[in-house]
């Protein structure tokens, strides 16, 4: 899990920078480069044996609860659970820690937003444990 977390973007050194660092929106096109990355990170680790594990959480870490995420649609239990961790925590992230573009929301902001995409996006027990980690007071400031 601890390497599947760190190594779960690694796929987007196959992506143009310009893609990677665009403020904005990204267009359609864009969007389709940009989701190739899981699979290009799940290559690059392909020599590695003892890392094979980890191909399969970086694969999956772009997944959707719901099926509508990528590469593969993947929905529900089908996602190997280390990726749905994996993928909330990218996502809590990502919202508390300063972009280039927008300030870091507050955790309870950042919690808010990931209970409203609970069993839509994101898999409502890893959701709901993140939930307890905050209000448990064990979540670290970014």
């Amino acid at each position: 899990l601890e390497l599947g977390a760190l190594f779960h973007d690694i796929g987007k050194i196959g992506i143009p920078s310009d893609i990677i660092r665009k403020p904005g929106p990204l267009s359609p096109e864009e969007r389709r480069i940009m989701s190739r990355h899981p699979e290009i990170g799940a290559q690059i680790l392909e020599p590695v044996p003892f890392l094979q594990p980890v191909r399969v959480i970086i694969r999956a870490s772009h997944e959707r609860w719901d099926g509508r995420g990528y590469p593969d649609g993947l929905a529900g239990s089908a996602i190997p659970i280390e990726s749905r961790i994996v993928c909330v925590c990218d996502a809590f992230h990502a919202m508390v820690t300063d972009r280039p573009y927008r300030g870091g929301l507050l955790q309870k902001e950042a919690i808010r937003r990931l209970k409203i995409s609970s069993g839509k996006q994101f898999d409502p027990d890893v959701v709901s444990a993140l939930v307890r980690l905050h209000e448990a007071g064990l979540l670290p400031d970014p």
